[in-house]
C-alpha cells in the first residue's frame, strides 16, 4: 500500500461510523473555532495598537520631564507655594505641577549615559483657526517627532525637510471648515491665530497638507499636526514680548536611545534619568495598561479553547480505540497479507489527523465568517468612534499555523489507538470475534 492508497483508506475508515466521528470533528471545531476567533481578536487589536503607537512615537523616544518638590497633594486644600520655575496644570483635585526646564537642563539630560539626543517639545497655543472668512474654531497645535505618523483620511504628512508652512487638520474640521470633504480640504489655506507674550494676537496663514482620521492618540485624532517650520515659526510669533528669563523654557523633552535596548536597559535608563532629577516615559509605558488588560482577556480565552481542544483530543483516542476493536479482524488480515506494524501505526495516525484537519478547517472557516462579521458590525456601530480599528483580524500565516497545531494535537491522540493497531498479532487478530 503506497501513500496514496494509505491516505485515501484512511479518509474512507474515517467515515465509517458517521456519528461517532461527526461527535469527534464538533468536538475539535469548538477549540478551532474559539482558537481562531481569539488569535483574531489579538490581531486586531495588536494592529491597532501597533498604528496607535506609530501616532504617540516610536520606540526608541522618551518624553522626559524634571522631578521637582512642588508635587501636590490631592487631599491638601490649602494654598500652594508659589514657585517660579513650575506651571500648574489640570483643575481642581487633578491639578498637578511640572517643573519647567531650561538649556542647562537639555544639556544634563544629553550627558545621561544612553541618551543619543534631546529635543525641547515647544508648546504652542492657539486662539483658533479659521478658513477664509468662515467661524474661528478653538484648536490645539502639535507637532510630530521621529518614528511618529499619523493616520490620514486624505493628503500627506507634514514635510519636515520644507520651509513651507504646512499643517494636517482632524478630519472633525473638515465640515465645519468649510470644506465638502477631506480631498477638498488639500491645498486650501488656513489662517491660525494666537496671542504672544505682551498680549498681541498674530495670525499666520498655512496650508492644509492632510486631513488626519481620529485615533487613539490625541496628536493626530484631536488637534492640528504642524511641521517644522511652522512649529518654530509659532513658537517664536508666541515668545515675543516675554522677558529674557521666561524665553527658552519647556515642560518636557523629546529623548532618544538606542532601540536594541532590552527592557531592562530602558528601566536602568530611567534610574539614571532619576538620578539626574528627570523622569522618562517611554512609548511602552503610555500604552502598558492598555495592552496588558487585552493580552490577559486574550490569555484566558485561549485557555479555554485548550481546554476544548484537550477534550476533543480525548474524542480522538475514544473513536480511534473503537475503530481499531471492531477493526480488530480486519487488522489482523492486513497484517497477515504482508502489510508491516509502521503502515497499520501510519493508517491509523492518518486517520486520527484527517479527523483533526476536518475539525480545525469547519472551525477556522466558521470563526473566519463570524469574525468578519462581527468586525464589521462593531465597526460601525459600538466601535464607530474608533476608525481603524478591526476588532477581529485574520492573518494567514496564524490561520494555518491553527489548523497545524489542533492537526498535531490530534496526531498525538492518535498514537496511542495507533500504537495498539500496530502490536496486534495478526493470528490472534484473525481469531478474534
Amino acid at each position: 500500500m503506497n501513500a496514496g492508497d494509505l491516505i485515501g483508506t484512511a479518509i474512507a475508515n474515517t467515515f465509517r461510523s458517521r456519528a461517532r466521528t461527526t461527535l469527534t470533528v464538533l468536538a475539535i471545531f469548538v477549540g478551532a473555532f474559539t482558537l481562531t476567533l481569539t488569535s483574531g481578536l489579538g490581531t486586531g487589536i495588536n494592529r491597532y495598537i501597533d498604528d496607535t503607537v506609530a501616532g504617540i512615537g516610536a520606540d526608541d523616544v522618551m518624553t522626559v520631564t524634571k522631578t521637582g518638590d512642588t508635587a501636590t497633594d490631592q487631599t491638601d486644600t490649602g494654598p500652594r507655594e508659589y514657585d517660579p520655575d513650575s506651571v500648574l496644570t489640570g483643575n481642581g483635585p487633578a491639578q498637578s505641577s511640572v517643573t519647567l526646564m531650561t538649556d542647562a537642563d537639555i544639556e544634563a539630560i544629553g550627558d545621561v549615559d544612553g541618551i543619543l539626543a534631546v529635543e525641547p517639545v515647544k508648546a504652542v497655543q492657539l486662539d483658533y483657526v479659521q478658513h477664509d472668512d468662515g467661524t474661528p474654531y478653538v484648536a490645539t497645535l502639535g507637532a510630530l517627532v521621529a518614528g511618529q505618523s499619523v493616520q490620514l483620511a486624505a493628503g500627506a504628512e507634514p514635510d519636515d525637510d520644507s520651509t513651507a508652512l504646512q499643517v494636517t487638520i482632524p478630519v472633525s474640521y473638515v465640515e465645519p471648515l468649510g470644506f465638502a470633504d477631506a480631498g477638498a480640504a488639500i491645498g486650501q489655506p488656513l489662517t491660525l491665530a494666537l496671542t504672544d507674550g505682551a498680549f498681541s494676537q498674530h495670525s499666520t496663514e498655512v496650508t492644509i497638507v492632510g486631513v488626519a482620521e481620529e485615533a487613539l492618540a490625541a496628536t493626530s485624532g484631536t488637534g492640528l499636526v504642524a511641521n517644522h517650520a511652522l512649529e518654530d515659526d509659532l513658537y517664536q510669533l508666541q515668545s515675543t514680548g516675554l522677558p529674557a528669563d521666561q524665553l527658552d523654557r519647556w515642560t518636557q523633552v523629546t529623548a532618544w536611545f538606542d532601540e536594541d535596548l532590552t527592557v531592562t536597559q530602558i528601566d536602568q535608563l530611567k534610574e539614571r534619568l532619576a538620578d539626574a532629577g528627570f523622569s522618562g516615559t517611554t512609548t511602552a509605558d503610555q500604552l502598558g495598561a492598555f495592552t496588558t488588560v487585552i493580552d490577559t482577556i486574550v490569555l484566558v480565552l485561549n485557555v479555554f479553547a485548550a481546554i476544548a481542544l484537550l477534550a476533543a483530543a480525548f474524542g480522538i483516542v475514544n473513536t480511534l480505540l473503537m475503530s481499531v476493536q471492531e477493526r480488530t479482524r480486519e487488522i489482523g488480515l492486513m497484517k497477515a497479507m504482508g502489510m508491516g506494524s509502521g503502515r497499520v501505526f501510519a493508517l491509523f495516525s492518518t486517520e486520527a489527523v484527517f479527523i483533526g484537519f476536518l475539525g480545525s478547517a469547519i472551525g477556522v472557516a466558521i470563526a473566519m465568517i463570524v469574525g468578519t462579521a462581527a468586525s464589521t458590525f462593531l465597526g460601525s456601530a459600538l466601535l464607530s468612534d474608533l476608525p481603524g480599528l478591526t476588532i477581529v483580524a485574520f492573518d494567514p500565516l496564524t490561520v494555518g499555523l491553527t489548523i497545524l497545531l489542533i492537526m498535531g494535537v490530534a496526531f498525538l491522540a492518535g498514537t496511542l489507538p495507533a500504537a495498539r493497531a500496530a502490536r496486534k498479532d495478526p493470528v490472534e487478530a484473525l481469531r478474534y470475534e
